[in-house]
């Protein structure tokens, strides 16, 4: 009987960028704008973990992202 791994119930920032499929710039700069409340939150960013609700909503912030930057997906 072959039983499936439950999904991962914490990400680090790298691993998190790596599911959104963005680098760690990019993801980076997602949390920065959008959940971050000021720059000094930033030296944290490192130690921090992300759940995977937290990647469905920057998943979906991202594509937004997308879809205003580039007028050909719109």
């Amino acid at each position: 009987m072959r039983t499936t791994r439950p999904p991962k119930g914490y990400y680090n920032e790298a691993e998190a960028a790596r599911a959104l499929g963005v680098t760690l710039d990019e993801f980076r700069a997602l949390v920065r704008d959008h959940l971050l409340e000021d720059d000094e939150q930033m030296a944290h960013l490192p130690r921090m973990y992300f759940q995977a609700s937290d990647l469905v909503v920057l998943r979906m912030l991202s594509a937004q992202q997308f879809r205003d930057a580039c007028p050909a997906a719109r």
